[in-house]
């Protein structure tokens, strides 16, 4: 077996941002968008870091995402705004939303961005750090008003996308929440298909409403969807959380899934809780540090080493790979080759080489 070579994260940045840039994407766009997807991956997120970085150039070079520009400020209350994207790429788009809403949430304790046609985001525990080194908790929603591929509980017809929601929460290691209103993602339903292999668990039903392991009933003709979080038997839960997603996104930014919403894109919540314009950061930083202690010191159920804090894996990983160098996973090198390739660029060099 040929081991997997570890690449220098600041080398993945800068042949990303070039492949964005040779497919159309302003520089002064590409740098961030590339940092956010070698984001992905060194917090472990690999269907959502560089493995999106071929489709997003495919984007560039169909017109699908917009190569250079700005958002329109559609409403602006102090505390609470709402842009229009222009389908700019959506990582851009964040990291400039979060830096216009941490003055705002400093001057009111907590402000409020949504950004309706936004491309696609990415990972979004990518953009957490970013907010809590700033002593703030965030909290971040996205859903695809052009997509569908779950169904509402107890229903085998697709309305919402797995609609993720995300929170980054101060504390002395940060809590980095990530999860989603439906048990997987399409990227993981399609990662998975491609290698013909199955989910351990019925996390899909088929067409006409029975489980299935197997994600290519998600392309099937018709189409299976993804179970919401809950499963079979509690889907009712994850039911509401992709309610509640679609609300914050679509209802708030008014451009939604009610309207006729075409390409791949995003529809953005965020919100910042300044911890000072509350009890303060210390008290905050306290009370969540206890909380953390009573997890990571809670007994574990026989086979689970530890508990763990949402975070704890994903900050280690990140550490170790910044250190030794980022493991991409192994479909998404051939890929990034074959830009390289495409767009006449020196791929970068494994990190042992370079010793």
């Amino acid at each position: 077996m040929i081991e997997q070579q570890r690449y220098v994260a600041q080398d993945l940045e800068i042949f990303a941002a070039q492949v964005l840039a040779k497919a159309g994407m302003d520089d002064r766009l590409s740098d961030t968008v590339a940092r956010v997807l070698v984001e992905g991956d060194l917090l472990g997120h690999s269907t959502h870091g560089l493995a999106l970085l071929a489709p997003y150039a495919a984007e560039l070079e169909q017109g699908g995402m917009t190569r250079a520009g700005a958002p329109k400020v559609l409403a602006d209350k102090g505390a609470a705004l709402l842009w229009d994207g222009e389908r700019l790429p959506g990582p851009w788009l964040v990291c400039e939303a979060i830096d216009a809403l941490i003055p705002r949430a400093r001057q009111f304790g907590s402000a409020s961005l949504v950004i309706r046609r936004s491309h696609h985001i990415a990972c979004l525990a990518s953009y957490l750090l970013k907010a809590v080194e700033q002593g703030m908790l965030i909290v971040l929603a996205s859903s695809d008003p052009g997509g569908k591929s779950v169904a509402p509980f107890g229903g085998t017809e697709a309305v919402f996308t797995p609609n993720p929601i995300a929170a980054g929460i101060p504390a002395s290691s940060p809590l980095l929440i990530d999860i989603s209103a439906s048990v997987t993602t399409n990227g993981m339903c399609s990662r998975l298909a491609k290698q013909g292999a199955t989910f351990d668990e019925a996390w899909l039903i088929d067409a006409k409403g029975n489980p299935s392991h197997d994600p290519q009933i998600l392309f099937d003709s018709p189409p299976g969807t993804i179970l919401p979080v809950g499963g079979l038997s509690a889907g009712h839960k994850g039911y509401g959380l992709g309610l509640l997603v679609e609300a914050l996104t679509g209802g708030l930014g008014g451009y939604g899934r009610a309207d006729d919403a075409q390409g791949w894109g995003a529809s953005v919540f965020i919100n910042l809780y300044d911890t000072v314009g509350f009890a303060g950061k210390d008290e905050f930083v306290r009370q969540m540090d206890w909380l953390a202690a009573q997890c990571r010191q809670n007994r574990p159920r026989p086979g689970v080493p530890a508990v763990r804090l949402p975070g704890d894996r994903a900050l280690a990983l990140r550490r170790q790979q910044l250190d030794q160098g980022v493991l991409l996973q192994e479909a998404i090198e051939p890929a990034m080759r074959e830009l390289a390739v495409r767009y006449q660029l020196q791929f970068p060099a494994c990190k042992d080489n370079q010793e």
